[in-house]
Formats: C-alpha cells, structure tokens, sequence
C-alpha cells in the first residue's frame, strides 16, 4: 500500500492512503489465497438452487477438517517434544475451529425433506463418511478402524496418507505417552497397544485422571491439558449430534447416501464420547 500527501480543507498537507491497483499478473491475495480456484470448484449436477449451498457448506467443512488435523497434528508432535504449552495452545485453538466448523450446519439443518431430495439424487453414492480429510481427525480421535481405508484405494496419495495415519499414534495416544513420562502410573498395556485399533477405555487410566483432578493445585498444567481436551470432545460430541439431527430433519430413517445406515449409524456415533476416561473420571472426584 502506498501513500501520498493530499491537502486537507485547511490547506495543509495530509497522508491519504491509496491502494496499490495495477499488477503485472494476479494480485498478491489471490496469489496467496487462490480464491480464484476455491470460487470454481462448484460443478452443481442438478438444476435445484438449494444444491449450491450443500456444496459450498460441505466444502468448507472439509476445510476445516484440515486446519483441525493440523491443530491436532501440532499438538501431539508438540506433547513427543515435551512442549506442552504448544500443544495446548493448537488444542484451543482448535476449539475455535471446531465451533466453526459446527456452525456450518445450520445452512442445512433446516432442509425439508422436499428440499433435500430435490438434489439428493446428484450426490450418487457420495456420503460423508467417505471424506478422507474426516477420518483423518476419527484417527487422531483414537477412533481407528483399517475398514475405512477401503474406500480410498482409488486414491494412493489419499490412501497412503490414511494408512501412515491408521499407524501412528492418536492425539491421545500421545497424551498419555507424556502423562506417563511425567511419572503417572498410565500402565503399559495402554502405551504398548495396537495402533492400528480404536482406543479402549482403561479404568487405572481412569483413575489417573480421578487423581489429576483430585489435587489441582498440584497439577495446573495437566488439569488445563485435560479441560482444553475436554472442550475438543465436547465439541466433537456436538458436531455428531448436530450431523444427526440435520440429518433426521432432512431424511428420517431411510437409508443413507453410499449406502449407510443413515440415522441409525449416526445415533450409534453420537453415543459415544472421545477421550472417554475424562467424563467418567468426573464421577470419582
């Protein structure tokens, strides 16, 4: 941005910016954002209006899976280093993001049935769960399942990325892996587990987190490692059950797109919490 000098009513020289209008090529925004690809990646496939605001919401949903993957990315490399002040600044920040992303579902949670079906038919076999971006942030949630890998076998990036994801540690894997090195009786058989399976409670982890709670004074820092991943479940608790009432609004019992279970798989879903011994920790403190 540049500046230059205008006479202000009392005649004296004044700064009055000017914004720098003329490039050679595209604008350094554009440049930086690629809006240009993100506003032409709409190919509707029906002549419905309401079909161009379930793309776009969907699509920005799949952008906030990714900046959350990498919140969570951050956090467990962050937690492997020891540094746990990143990890729970990427842990709040995603809180945000995830209110964000939550959000995106009120553009759609007030379809009718008329009106979804209207352009349910484009979709074909699409469905939600086949978003890779998505099961990454179920992976890192500890909900592992080398089932969903299938899908993308099309894909090999795609499918490479998920497998190296269905190997490593989860998110909370790795806050248990730093519990433990800061002398926390978390027991072996939790830290040596099979990567490549979902997360099982464990009530000595249970009751590590009873302790923890029990005596904050003396743990501040992990009490506030614990409340900011409470906030990351609770939100993902939210965003389940906003997915389902949207959906039942929209569609009821029937079957869902690509096959699924539709509501009934989603209720499944919604009953179950992340990070599970930080809620039934709760009751023995």
């Amino acid at each position: 941005m540049s500046s230059t000098p205008s006479p202000d009513a009392s005649g004296a020289g004044s700064v009055v910016d000017t914004p720098n209008l003329d490039f050679a090529g595209t604008t350094p925004y554009e440049d930086y954002v690629q809006a240009d690809v993100l506003t032409h990646l709409q190919h509707l496939r029906s002549d419905d209006p309401g079909e161009m605001v379930f793309l776009v919401t969907t699509q920005v949903m799949e952008l906030w899976f990714t900046v959350i993957v990498h919140e969570w990315e951050t956090a467990s490399r962050a937690l492997r280093e020891e540094r746990l002040p990143v990890a729970v600044d990427a842990l709040k920040r995603s809180v945000r993001e995830l209110e964000a992303l939550n959000h995106s579902w009120r553009p759609l949670s007030q379809l009718t049935p008329g009106q979804f079906n209207a352009y349910r038919g484009a979709l074909g076999e699409g469905s939600g769960f086949q978003s890779a971006m998505y099961r990454r942030m179920e992976f890192l949630l500890g909900e592992k399942s080398a089932s969903m890998l299938v899908p993308h076998r099309g894909a090999p990036r795609v499918h490479a990325e998920l497998e190296k994801a269905l190997h490593e540690p989860s998110l909370y894997d790795e806050v248990l892996g730093f519990l433990a090195r800061r002398g926390l009786p978390v027991p072996p058989s939790v830290l040596t587990r099979d990567l490549t399976q979902r997360y099982e409670p464990s009530p000595q982890v249970e009751a590590v987190w009873a302790a923890l709670y029990a005596a904050p004074e003396e743990h501040e820092e992990l009490v506030r490692l614990g409340e900011a991943l409470s906030d990351v479940a609770e939100l993902v608790w939210r965003w389940r059950n906003d997915h389902l009432v949207a959906t039942r609004r929209a569609m009821g019992s029937k079957t869902g797109t690509g096959g699924s279970a539709g509501v009934a798989w989603l209720e499944k879903r919604a009953q179950k919490n992340v990070f599970p011994e930080l809620w039934t920790a709760r009751s023995h403190v």
